[in-house]
């Protein structure tokens, strides 16, 4: 087991996110496992966070109760004001639908819809009409003003991942979050990927959470937080390099 020095919430601006003593149990007695044990973390507002680990350290898990799609044993999750470890199910669908962009590993895109229509479906789904000049704006920085029209199909994986990130930023969330959203992408293609997520975030100052395994995509972070047996363990800043990465990955990876 790797020796833990849990790392403490940033303090300072208003997060986006706030989590404290989150803890995720599966199962019961002694086949229980603590997938977290214990999570205290602030999503910093406008920035983009990094989290790593190795396999079965609990990123995912940290992921999805951050985002609504699972909740905690104990322990407490808040996206601005709103406590959503206490909503019912109805209640964190709406909350997802108006604060929360997805970004995920194979896209997750409607076949039969067009890259447009593919992009604006969260508005659609909430009823509402899309800023046009916005949308414009958007497939223009993503590179898809003349992929459009074209079907999923129709487009490479990297087009189609352009796509996923562009509907995760229509409605103007609160936070993205991303999970291994190069991981199926080639390196050029997810070197490009990654520019444009780091952009989203300087240019509309777009909170992002991602998860990944890659130590090229942690390196364009803010912050990058490491977990190790469900809990955070090591933290690296804005100025990290890839091999500032895999070192601490190694050493994680050795215990």
């Amino acid at each position: 087991m790797v020796e833990t020095e849990q790392v403490q919430p940033v303090t300072g601006a208003e997060p986006a996110v706030r989590a404290r003593d989150v803890t995720r149990r599966y199962g019961e007695g002694e086949t229980a496992v603590d997938a977290l044990r214990g999570v205290s973390l602030d999503v910093q507002s406008g920035k983009l966070t990094a989290v790593m680990g190795p396999s079965g350290s609990g990123k995912s898990t940290l992921m999805h109760i951050l985002a609504g799609l699972d909740k905690p044993t104990a322990g407490s999750v808040e996206i601005g004001d709103t406590e959503i470890t206490t909503l019912g199910d109805n209640e964190l669908t709406k909350l997802r639908r108006e604060h929360i962009g997805f970004v995920f590993q194979f896209f997750n895109l409607l076949p039969m819809l067009t890259a447009e229509e593919n992009i604006v479906l969260p508005l659609t789904i909430a009823g509402e009409k899309p800023d046009n000049a916005f949308l414009s704006e958007l497939l223009a920085r993503t590179g898809l003003t003349d992929r459009r029209t074209h079907r999923p199909a129709e487009l490479s994986g990297g087009q189609q991942q352009r796509v996923a990130i562009a509907r995760a930023l229509v409605s103007r969330p609160t936070i993205v979050f991303a999970d291994e959203p190069t991981g199926n992408l080639d390196s050029k293609t997810s070197g490009e990927i990654l520019d444009l997520m780091r952009n989203s975030v300087d240019t509309y100052g777009q909170t992002t959470v991602m998860v990944t395994h890659e130590a090229r995509a942690a390196a364009i972070a803010d912050r990058i937080l490491f977990l190790a047996d469900g809990l955070i363990v090591r933290e690296l800043g804005a100025n990290a390099e890839a091999g500032d990465v895999l070192a601490v990955m190694n050493e994680l990876g050795a215990n």
